[in-house]
């Protein structure tokens, strides 16, 4: 019978160790990088969600131009400079979405992260006063970004009520 000394043992539970062990450890560490991706593209899309809703907020404080009906009315003054503010910050939040969401080829939780994005987005191109305004605000945004907005107010007839317009933008 062939016995094995310590030192022998020792070798051959460290080969056992590297033959399952490593394996073991890379896939587990993959696994691991995935669900924070994950975790992270959510959090990510979370934060992007509390813009929109302060920005939904900005929008309630400021009924008096009636940023959430759907028909375009023409403001003068004040009014005017206020929407016009109001448009800017609500073109960077599309803008900081376009850049942290979208891509070119998106797998299916990045897919899901995007088309409420861009359902938004959507959604408020079709407003006249939205469209008029974007021509200044687009200047000096992101490239990419930009040739997005201009193709889809391409695609997007003006006036035309989006896929979600029942949804006001919320």
């Amino acid at each position: 019978m062939w016995r094995m000394t310590l030192l022998e043992q020792l070798e051959m539970w460290s080969y056992v160790a590297t033959i399952i062990g490593f394996p073991w450890l890379i896939i587990t560490f993959w696994l691991e990088r995935k669900k924070e991706n994950i975790n992270d593209q959510e959090e990510l899309f979370l934060n992007l969600s509390r813009e929109y809703d302060e920005f939904l907020r900005l929008v309630l404080a400021n009924s008096d131009l009636q940023l959430m009906s759907k028909s375009s009315q023409t403001l003068e003054g004040e009014k005017a400079e206020r929407r016009h503010i109001i448009f800017g910050i609500l073109v960077s939040i599309f803008e900081r979405a376009y850049i942290l969401v979208y891509e070119d080829a998106m797998d299916k939780q990045t897919t899901r992260l995007w088309k409420s994005w861009d359902d938004y987005i959507k959604d408020w191109c079709s407003r006249d006063d939205f469209r008029a305004a974007l021509t200044s605000h687009l200047q000096g945004e992101d490239a990419d970004f930009v040739r997005y907005m201009n193709t889809l107010l391409q695609l997007l007839p003006a006036g035309f009520p989006g896929e979600n317009s029942d949804r006001a933008g919320i």
